[in-house]
């Protein structure tokens, strides 16, 4: 027993002793009997006379199966309406501290005995007491997580007849010696309430090489100069349990939306399930307000995203013809409706794009050898659909994880050579635990980016192309990937182009997350 439980016993036991009837009432056998018993009763249940129904029950069965210095008579009985004598007191009481010293006499034992290990224990926790205020005192931030990525390129590309390339056509005559770049990214992520969160990504890089040429793009690759800057930034919080509300300074349609899909390309072609007319953008200001229906986790649920963004920085311009809402804004609506899980997801996509025409290429051009444009020089406003899926198997094993999508897009044109009418697709199949646990096996092909099936004036449009890659992402620990990949990609820019479009890349790229 506790010092501070002995104290409560004490004044309790002194307070009987005062209270208690005088020596002449006292029965010296009666005493003697209660002082006998003392060691004799466990449990109250052992008092013949006293009752559950009795006021003081619970406290009597407290005393007796808790610290056991209650006793009775020997007939079994409490007596509990007779009044207690001065002596009767003195027994009780002593019967108590008998039961603290060997309380008290237990706890040295074991502190004795355990002395050692309770010395280590402090020291432990004095040790952590001074490191977590070593870590309040340096902490980045109080609010703000921090993610940060490296990733190192190293591959070259062949061109197919690249010796017959057109000079006069920008980038056909690159060099496919092999090359050496980084990319560095910070991810912050802020939440003041524990439910909203801001987003912001700084990343620098040298890779102003074949990897960010526009018919070569890695994923989320850009041209780099070595300077660090701010990439994507947003704000998002939530209504309610199922509606989330997004604005963002920097930022692309699809990061309001579910992702749809599981593959995670090399080719940025391959992107989001088909990188084109539906999905592809570039980062702008915007806003956009999604619905996600409620249900119990790994159940099948409904959601609904619509959002807006100027595209290309022309939010962010004040000139008549830009800004938000100009006539000539580079504007992107997009909406998405999709049902599903974390096993698998389908949903359905429509994107309207507004932008300036572009000129075409003219027939006297045409006729001087210029290549003939797709899917890239649109016509707008351009509306396009799409679809996407990924369906993910119950285990690992030889049955992927399937990605798909199918875009088309449509508009009228005013220009000789401005694409009409769109088409993209894509399949992507992962092998999570591929011959190794942790490690994953990629393949994806299809259309690279959207490709024009139709372009003014030209009746047969025909621009197919074509692209197929594969990679291996191998675990060396849980924070350093090395992934080794391959691609062929037919007519990147479709099959009017110039000569030297076909290629073929290889690349290893190493991942550091910390």
């Amino acid at each position: 027993m506790k010092l501070f439980q002995q104290l409560l016993v004490a004044p309790a036991a002194l307070g009987l002793l005062a209270t208690g009837a005088n020596a002449a009432e006292l029965n010296i056998n009666s005493v003697s009997d209660y002082a006998a018993s003392a060691d004799q009763v466990t449990s109250v249940t052992q008092f013949s006379d006293v009752y559950p129904t009795d006021w003081a029950y619970q406290a009597l069965a407290n005393l007796v199966e808790t610290y056991g210095c209650v006793a009775g008579y020997p007939n079994g009985t409490f007596r509990g309406n007779r009044a207690m004598t001065r002596y009767e007191a003195a027994a009780l009481l002593n019967a108590c501290l008998d039961r603290i010293t060997e309380v008290t006499d237990e706890l040295r034992r074991l502190l004795k005995e355990f002395e050692t290990e309770l010395a280590i224990l402090k020291g432990r926790v004095d040790g952590l007491e001074a490191r977590v205020g070593e870590l309040e005192a340096t902490q980045f931030s109080t609010t703000t997580k921090l993610r940060g990525q490296a990733d190192f390129f190293m591959g070259a590309v062949k061109y197919d007849d690249r010796d017959e390339c057109n000079e006069e056509v920008a980038g056909a005559c690159e060099s496919d010696g092999l090359n050496f770049s980084y990319r560095y990214t910070l991810n912050l992520d802020t939440s003041f309430t524990g439910k909203d969160r801001l987003y912001t990504r700084l990343r620098t890089g040298n890779m102003d090489n074949v990897w960010t040429q526009t018919d070569s793009y890695l994923s989320d690759a850009k041209s780099g100069d070595n300077t660090m800057k701010v990439d994507k930034l947003w704000y998002s919080f939530p209504i309610g349990n199922e509606f989330k509300v997004t604005v963002g300074a920097l930022i692309e349609n699809y990061y309001m939306i579910e992702t749809p899909t599981r593959y995670k390309p090399i080719l940025k072609a391959f992107k989001l399930g088909g990188y084109g007319a539906a999905l592809g953008a570039s980062t702008g200001q915007g806003f956009g307000v999604q619905w996600r229906q409620d249900v119990d986790p790994g159940d099948a649920a409904f959601n609904i995203a619509v959002n807006y963004v100027a595209d290309g920085g022309d939010g962010a311009l004040s000139n008549s013809e830009k800004g938000m809402f100009g006539e000539n804004t580079d504007a992107y609506l997009l909406s998405q409706v999709g049902y599903g899980n974390r096993k698998w997801f389908i949903s359905a996509l429509y994107a309207l794009k507004n932008a300036q025409q572009d000129d075409g290429v003219t027939e006297a051009k045409a006729a001087m050898g210029y290549s003939t444009p797709t899917a890239k020089n649109l016509a707008h406003p351009l509306h396009a659909v799409g679809l996407r899926g990924y369906w993910s198997p119950e285990d690992d094993g030889f049955i992927p994880t399937i990605s798909a999508g199918l875009d088309f897009g449509w508009a009228d044109s005013e220009y000789y050579g401005n694409a009409e009418a769109v088409k993209g697709w894509m399949v992507g199949l992962n092998w999570k635990n591929a011959f190794m646990e942790g490690n994953k096996l990629g393949l994806g092909f299809g259309s690279y980016s959207s490709y024009a099936t139709e372009i003014r004036d030209r009746p047969n449009g025909g621009d197919q192309n074509f692209a197929i890659e594969a990679y291996y992402d191998f675990a060396v620990t849980d924070n350093i990937t090395i992934t080794p990949a391959v691609f062929w990609v037919d007519d990147a820019k479709g099959k009017d182009q110039i000569d030297g479009a076909n290629k073929f890349g290889g690349l290893v790229k190493t991942t550091f997350k910390f």
